[in-house]
C-alpha cells in the first residue's frame, strides 16, 4: 500500500491480541443512511414536523404524541432496502479471520449483522426489533410497517393489542445496563481500539472510550475527534475505503 497510514494501520492490526471495533453513523453513511448531525442529515426534516429530531424521537413523544413519532420514525430511521457497505463487510472478514474481538455500535440499522459479524454490541438497540408494551410479544420490522397491523401510523399487537414499539433507546432513557456492561468489558480488555465514523460527542456513548487503556487507538474519520491527540494513528478518509484496503493486505 502506497499509503503510510494504511501500512501502519495493517501492522497495528497485525500485532494486536485483541482489537475491538467501535463505530458511529458515518459507517452507514455509505450506504445511503444519513448521519444525524450532517447538513445533509435528518436536522433537515425538523421543518416538516414542527420540533427538531432529539425531541420527535425521545420517550416524551412517544408517551404524548405517539402517532407523530411513529410517522417521524417510519418516515426518517427506516432504511429497509440498506445493504452493508465495504466497511461492514471488512469487519466481518475481519471477525471471521480471528483478528476482530467485538463491535460496539451506535448505530441501530443491523447492517454489521448483515454483513455476516457475530459479536456486535448495539448501545443504541436495533430498529430490526420490536416489542408490545403491553404482553412483551416480539415482532419485527415488517410487522411494524405493515399497515394492516397498524392504527395510523402506530403498529398494535396481534395479541393484546397494545402498541409495538421499536427496541431502540430513545432520547430520554438510559442505556441498557447489560448492553454498557458488555461494552465496557470488551473495551477494556482490548489491546487496540479501533474508532470509525463517530464524532466522538454523543454521550454516554463517547465516555466508554475512558475504558480502553490497550496500547494502540486508531481513529478514522472525515473530521476531527476530541480524541484525535490521544490516539496513535489518526485516518481521516472514507471508512469503507481504508477498512477494505487493509483488508487486502492481511488477506
Amino acid at each position: 500500500m502506497e499509503n503510510p497510514d494504511l501500512n501502519k494501520l495493517a501492522d497495528i492490526i497485525k500485532t494486536s491480541k485483541s482489537i475491538v471495533f467501535f463505530g458511529g453513523a458515518g459507517v452507514s453513511t455509505e450506504s445511503n443512511i444519513p448521519d444525524f448531525r450532517s447538513e445533509k442529515g435528518l436536522y433537515n426534516a425538523q421543518q416538516k414536523y414542527g420540533a427538531s429530531p432529539e425531541k420527535l424521537i425521545s420517550r416524551t413523544c412517544y408517551d404524548t404524541n405517539p402517532s407523530l413519532f411513529f410517522q417521524y420514525y417510519k418516515e426518517n430511521l427506516i432504511y429497509a432496502d440498506a445493504k452493508p457497505n465495504a466497511a461492514h463487510v471488512a469487519l466481518a472478514k475481519m471477525e471471521e479471520m480471528g483478528l476482530l474481538s467485538a463491535i460496539v455500535t451506535q448505530n441501530i440499522d443491523g447492517l454489521h449483522q448483515g454483513a455476516g459479524s457475530k459479536n456486535v454490541i448495539e448501545l443504541h438497540g436495533s430498529n430490526a426489533r420490536h416489542y408490545c408494551i403491553g404482553c412483551n410479544k416480539s415482532y419485527d420490522l415488517q410487522y411494524a410497517l405493515t399497515p394492516e397491523n397498524c392504527d395510523g401510523f402506530i403498529p398494535k399487537c396481534a395479541n393484546c393489542g397494545g402498541t409495538v414499539r421499536p427496541d431502540v433507546v430513545l432520547y430520554e432513557e438510559p442505556l441498557d445496563d447489560s448492553v454498557i456492561r458488555a461494552a465496557i468489558s470488551a473495551i477494556s480488555a482490548a489491546h487496540c481500539l479501533i474508532i470509525g465514523g463517530t464524532s466522538l460527542v454523543v454521550y454516554p456513548a463517547a465516555g466508554l472510550i475512558q475504558y480502553f487503556t490497550g496500547k494502540n487507538l486508531v481513529l478514522i474519520n472525515k473530521g476531527a475527534t476530541p480524541y484525535d491527540d490521544r490516539a496513535n494513528l489518526v485516518i481521516n478518509e472514507s471508512i469503507g475505503a481504508v477498512l477494505s484496503e487493509v483488508l487486502h493486505e492481511l488477506q
